[in-house]
């Protein structure tokens, strides 16, 4: 995978176009699936598909007339610093108000790309189109935003406010949210299968505190190493590691501190209270922010912890 400070201007010019090329296939999917029920909406990303085709049209032209008639071929998946994409297909299940945020964060990334590649490179024609490029991507977050109420202009301190929430979403509930699902459902398996091996509430506790804290360093500095925000605009690098490791901590203490309790079962009961609850915040996460069917979201948590408790359980007993 490239860092992108690393990319060749006929490179940044191949991966601007391909990325052209992929956002309007999402947006030709969103609104060919809004288009019955939602067809203002469908419209506006049917002239969203049209713009981006002028801008990879654009893009072509300039690499062309600068580079001949061969292009590296070069993707997001291959760059480091941008924020995935989830596959059409998973967006299918998207509802109206997170089709729009969807949109608006493409479009912020976007601009975020042509800004930072407009700085870098040293052609002024590249530059020049980058920069207009950047200028258009910029106007285009916030009609993305307002989808739904086109008509409407928003005012300054709407469009902050709906910045702020994206990113929110992005650098502070993501992040957390991973934490928090490793570090519930993954200390588990070690704390329950220590306690049922020793019957010892005292045992049990410094496997989970250990299990807890490791989890906690490894999965903040693994966030903090995965995305350096310039390009996805999820932020600083040490803001999402320390949400993510201080989460993922935090999911593991909530069913190891029962286990300072000195009585075994009354500790195991409480601790499995505790893990319910934990599921059940996560589920709530998981659809209030994600945008996932909390039924979907229960059933996959519940079944996914259940399962790793059973692991520890029968591991401990074995």
């Amino acid at each position: 995978m490239k860092r992108f400070s690393d990319l060749k201007e006929n490179e940044v010019l191949a991966l601007a176009i391909s990325s052209e090329e992929e956002d309007a296939q999402i947006y030709t999917n969103f609104a060919n699936r809004l288009r019955e029920e939602f067809p203002a909406t469908a419209t506006m990303f049917d002239e969203m598909v049209r713009e981006e085709q002028i801008h990879k049209n654009k893009l072509l032209e300039l690499y062309r007339t600068k580079f001949g008639e061969r292009m590296p071929y070069i993707t997001r998946q291959d760059v480091r610093g941008f924020l995935k994409r989830r596959p059409i297909w998973l967006l299918d299940t998207l509802r109206i108000d997170a089709v729009r945020r969807q949109a608006a964060m493409m479009e912020m990334e976007a601009f975020n790309f042509y800004s930072r590649a407009a700085e870098r490179t040293q052609d002024v024609d590249v530059r020049k189109l980058l920069g207009d490029l950047a200028l258009e991507e910029s106007s285009h977050a916030a009609r993305a935003e307002s989808a739904e109420h086109k008509a409407l202009p928003a005012d300054q301190k709407e469009a902050e406010e709906a910045m702020s929430r994206r990113l929110f979403l992005l650098q502070i509930v993501q992040p957390g949210l991973a934490g928090l699902i490793d570090g519930s459902i993954s200390t588990m398996a070690p704390i329950f299968a220590a306690a049922f091996a020793t019957h010892q509430s005292h045992d049990a506790f410094l496997v989970g505190l250990a299990a807890s804290i490791g989890s906690g360093i490894s999965m903040g500095i693994t966030e903090a190493m995965s995305d350096d925000g310039a390009l996805s605009g999820r932020g600083k690098p040490w803001v999402r590691g320390t949400t993510c490791g201080l989460m993922t901590t935090a999911g593991g203490f909530g069913h190891t501190l029962p286990y300072l309790i000195s009585d075994f079962w009354t500790a195991t009961t409480v601790a499995g209270v505790l893990v319910a609850l934990e599921l059940w915040a996560i589920c709530w996460i998981r659809w209030k922010y994600m945008e996932t069917p909390f039924h979907s979201a229960l059933i996959q948590v519940v079944l996914g912890g259940a399962l790793v408790i059973l692991t520890g359980i029968v591991i401990g007993n074995g």
